[in-house]
C-alpha cells in the first residue's frame, strides 16, 4: 500500500512538473514573442492608422504592453493628432473634412485581440477597446461643401494591400473630457464632461466598405453625457442628460433649464437697454430621424420630427428700459432667426407638447407686472427649413397651435409663415372660447390702466396679417355686460385710482357694452398697428388681438395718459350719437308720414 501511494505521489509530482515547465515555456514564448512582435505591431498600427486616414491622422504612444495568452494589449500615453500639412492639401482641392479629432488618453485597453490570426491571415478580430477619460477635441471649420470624387479611395481599399479585414465588437469610451472648438480661432465653443460613447460592431471588408446601414462602418454609434452645466454672467444653464443613437438617428434631451441668475427687475437693470429675460425649464426635448451623416459630411441639419415638452417658459421684459438704439427685434422674428441660422436646416415637423408660456411686462406707469399665460400650449409646425432648395419647393412654415389663455379659455391659433419674405411676412388666424372678462384683469390693470368690473365673452376670432413693420386685421370680440373703470397711475409707488369722471362717462358715452348692440349687426374692429422696433413676434401677435378687443369695446381711441384728449374723444362721440339718434328720428318720422 505505502508503495502504491508512493508511485501516485511520485506521478502527480512529474505531471506538476511537466505542467510547470509548460507554463514557464508558454511563458518564456510569449515574452520572446511579445518583445518580438513589439516594434512590428507598432509600425503596423501607426502606418494603418495613417493609410485609413489618407495621411491626415498620426498616430503615437509612449508603449505598447502584449500578452499573447489572454490576447490583450494596452498603449501607455496615446495620442491622435490631424496632420496640418495634409489637412491644408485637402482644403486646396475641396475635400477637406469640416471637422478635425485630437485625442489624448493615458492608456487604451485593446481585450481579445487575435493575434497570430492577424499576423498569418492579415484578419483581426478585437472583442473591445476601452478608453478610459481621453480629452477628446473636435475642431469645426467653416468650409464649402466636398465635392464628390469617384476617385476617393474607401478605408478598405487603402488598407486592402496589409488587411483583409477588420472586425471589433465594441469600442467604449469612458468619462471623456469633450471639446468643440472653432477650427480657425481656437476658440472652445462648447465643453463637455462626462461623455460616455459606444461604437458597435466595427467592421471594415470588402463588403462592409458598401454597406449603407452602417455609420461609418459601424453598426451604430451611440453616446451619452450626463450632469452637464455651463454658466455665464446671467444664466446658469444644466442638462441632466443627453444621449443619441446614430443607428436609430435619436438625440433625447432630459431635463434642460436655463434659469436667471438675478430677479426679473433686478436682471432687466444690468443691462442699459431693454433685454428680454427667459427662465427655462424643459422636461425633455426628442428628435428622431436625424440624419447623422449629413451632419457630419456636409453640416446640414435634418430632422423628421422634434417633440418639445412637457415644459415651462417665462419671458419677462421690463418697460422702463430703453429699447437698444438701432436693433430691431424683428430680426427674432421665429421665421427671420431661421434664416440667419449658418447652419442648412430641414425640420420636417416640429411638435409642441404640453408647454406652460407666460409673458410678463413691467410697466413703470402702473409700476406693475402684467402677465399673459398660455398653459397647455399643444400643437405642430410643419416645414420648418431654412434649407435653399426645399423653400423653393414650399416656401410656407405653417403652425396649428392650441392652448388655455389665462387659465380659463381655449384658444386656437393658426399661424402661415412665409420663408422668403423679405420683410418677415405672417399671416395669423384663431378664435377664443367664451371666457369672464373680468380674467383680463391681470394684464389691463397693470398695461392699460383699465379695470374690468364685469362682461361676459361669447367669442373672439382674429384674421390678421403682420410682418416686422406691424399687424393689419379684423378682429370680432363678443360680449355682453361691460362695465370698465379707467385708471390713473398713482404716485409714490401708491396703487392706481379710479378716474371717475371719466369712467362713468365711458361707460355711458364711450364703451359700448354689448357687440352685437340691440337690434345692431355686430361691429368689427379693423386693427392697424405700427409695431416699435423693440416689439418681439410674441407681443405683435396678442397686441394685434388685444388692440382689436379694444377697439370693439369703443376703448381703442382713450389714451389712458392724457385726460384732456380723452375728453375731446368723450365729446364728439356725445355728438355722434346726437347725430345718429336724429337720423333715426327723421326715418321714423318719414316711414310715419310715407304710411299715412
Amino acid at each position: 500500500m505505502k508503495q502504491e501511494e508512493s508511485g501516485k505521489k511520485t506521478w502527480w509530482k512529474w505531471l506538476s512538473g511537466v505542467l510547470v515547465l509548460i507554463f514557464v515555456l508558454l511563458g518564456a514564448a510569449a515574452l520572446y514573442l511579445s518583445a518580438r512582435w513589439k516594434p512590428l505591431i507598432s509600425e503596423k498600427l501607426k502606418s494603418g492608422i495613417q493609410q485609413g486616414s489618407a495621411g491626415l491622422y498620426v498616430l503615437n504612444f509612449k508603449d505598447i504592453h502584449l500578452n499573447l495568452l489572454t490576447g490583450t494589449a494596452s498603449l501607455d500615453e496615446v495620442s491622435l493628432s490631424p496632420d496640418t500639412a495634409v489637412f491644408n492639401q485637402l482644403k486646396a482641392i475641396e475635400q477637406a473634412p469640416i471637422h478635425l479629432f485630437q485625442l489624448k488618453v493615458k492608456k487604451l485597453q485593446v481585450n481579445h485581440l487575435g493575434m497570430v490570426k492577424a499576423y498569418f491571415n492579415k484578419t483581426i478580430h478585437i472583442n473591445s477597446i476601452v478608453l478610459d477619460q481621453p480629452s477628446i477635441n473636435m475642431m469645426n471649420y467653416q468650409l464649402k461643401k466636398k465635392k464628390k470624387d469617384t476617385s476617393n479611395k474607401t478605408v478598405y481599399q487603402l488598407l486592402a494591400k496589409s488587411l483583409k479585414s477588420l472586425d471589433i465588437d465594441a469600442i467604449r469610451i469612458v468619462n471623456a473630457d469633450f471639446d468643440y472648438i472653432d477650427g480657425a480661432s481656437g476658440q472652445p465653443l462648447h465643453r463637455i464632461k462626462k461623455l460616455n460613447l459606444n461604437v458597435r460592431d466595427l467592421l471594415i471588408d470588402s463588403i462592409s466598405q458598401f454597406d449603407t446601414t452602417r455609420f461609418y462602418y459601424a453598426k451604430d454609434i451611440s453616446f451619452e453625457v450626463n450632469g452637464y452645466q455651463a454658466k455665464d454672467k446671467m444664466y446658469l444653464t444644466k442638462v441632466d442628460t443627453i444621449s443619441g443613437s446614430a443607428a436609430k438617428g435619436t438625440l433625447l434631451i432630459k431635463g434642460f433649464k436655463m434659469t436667471p441668475r438675478y430677479p426679473d427687475l433686478a436682471f432687466s437693470r444690468m443691462f442699459k437697454y431693454g433685454k428680454d429675460r427667459y427662465n427655462l425649464d424643459f422636461d425633455q426635448i426628442s428628435l428622431t430621424g436625424l440624419d447623422f451623416p449629413g451632419f457630419y459630411d456636409e453640416r446640414t441639419f435634418h430632422a423628421k420630427k422634434i417633440t418639445i415638452g412637457p415644459a415651462k417658459a417665462a419671458i419677462f421684459l421690463n418697460r422702463e428700459m430703453p429699447p437698444p438704439p438701432n436693433l430691431d427685434k424683428g430680426r427674432n422674428f421665429p421665421h427671420m432667426a431661421l434664416r440667419r441660422l449658418g447652419l442648412p436646416t430641414i425640420v420636417d415637423t416640429l411638435k409642441i407638447d404640453n408647454i406652460d408660456l407666460a409673458y410678463t411686462e413691467y410697466n413703470p406707469i402702473s409700476q406693475q407686472k402684467g402677465t399673459i399665460y398660455f398653459q397647455n400650449l399643444q400643437g405642430k409646425i410643419l416645414h420648418v427649413t431654412n434649407d435653399s432648395l426645399s423653400v423653393v419647393k414650399n416656401n410656407h412654415a405653417v403652425a396649428n397651435l392650441t392652448a388655455l389663455v389665462m387659465k380659463k379659455s381655449r384658444i386656437n391659433i393658426r399661424i402661415d409663415f412665409s420663408l422668403t419674405d423679405p420683410k418677415g411676412a405672417f399671416h395669423y388666424s384663431g378664435a377664443v372660447a367664451p371666457m369672464n372678462l373680468t380674467d383680463l384683469n391681470a394684464i389691463s390693470i397693470p398695461l392699460g390702466l383699465i379695470e374690468i368690473e364685469s362682461g361676459k365673452m361669447q367669442k373672439v376670432d382674429f384674421d390678421i396679417h403682420g410682418n416686422t413693420r406691424g399687424s393689419k386685421g379684423k378682429v370680432h370680440f363678443y360680449y355682453t355686460d361691460l362695465k370698465v373703470k379707467l385708471l390713473k397711475e398713482g404716485e409714490d409707488g401708491a396703487p392706481q385710482k379710479k378716474k371717475g369722471l371719466l369712467s362713468f362717462l365711458a361707460n355711458n358715452l364711450l364703451i359700448e357694452d354689448a357687440n352685437p348692440s340691440k337690434g345692431e349687426a355686430p361691429r368689427t374692429a379693423n386693427v392697424i398697428f405700427e409695431r416699435s422696433p423693440a416689439a418681439s413676434f410674441f407681443n405683435l401677435l396678442w397686441k394685434g388681438v388685444f388692440i382689436g378687443m379694444r377697439e370693439s369695446a369703443g376703448l381703442g381711441a382713450v389714451p389712458v395718459k392724457t385726460p384732456e384728449k380723452a375728453m375731446e374723444v368723450i365729446k364728439d362721440k356725445k355728438e355722434e350719437r346726437r347725430e345718429k339718434r336724429a337720423e333715426r328720428q327723421q326715418k321714423r318720422a318719414e316711414r310715419k308720414k310715407n304710411k299715412t
